[in-house]
């Protein structure tokens, strides 16, 4: 049986529970998700490769359709090593769906066997994105808990210096 295998690449930084709901909900489409977290080059983020990964892992720990792998360079090597013929993106706005039709097609270029899902977010993880919960946390910490897992919440405290 081939197994239909999609990597969900990000920065992560940090995962979000919107990230979450949509690796929850492609796996009703996917037998398995690779979360590809990147380097993030030419970002600046607020955590280390490491530290995203481990609290991706510790989110997914129970889920064996789920595996956490980093990675730097090329995704569609990545998703070639990993045997994911799906790169799964999530489009909450318009913007989003210029920038991620380019990579698409860039990807494509680069490797005709990987294809593009993009999945649109629950509404009420619309609003959200990483860079939105670390703004938050910086002003308010305690607003930010609704839209993280716990292990995330407590390493944006942590971090941020707001315990």
């Amino acid at each position: 049986m081939n197994k239909k295998i999609a990597i969900y690449p990000g920065t992560f930084d940090p995962i979000t529970n919107g990230h979450i709901d949509m690796i929850k909900r492609a796996l009703d489409l996917f037998d398995e998700i690779v979360i590809g977290v990147s380097t993030g080059l030419g970002k600046k983020t607020l955590f280390d490769l490491t530290d995203r990964k481990q609290m991706i892992e510790k989110v997914f720990e129970n889920n064996a359709s789920v595996k956490v792998v980093s990675f730097d360079g090329l995704l569609v090597d990545t998703a070639n090593k990993y045997k994911a013929s799906i790169v799964l993106r999530g489009l909450r706005t318009v913007s989003d769906f210029e920038y991620e039709y380019n990579m698409a097609n860039i990807n494509k270029i680069l490797d005709k066997s990987v294809q593009t899902v993009f999945l649109t977010p629950n509404e009420k993880f619309s609003c959200i994105s990483s860079t939105m919960i670390k703004a938050m946390a910086v002003h308010d910490y305690s607003k930010i808990s609704g839209f993280v897992p716990k292990n995330v919440y407590e390493a944006l405290c942590t971090k941020i210096g707001n315990k």
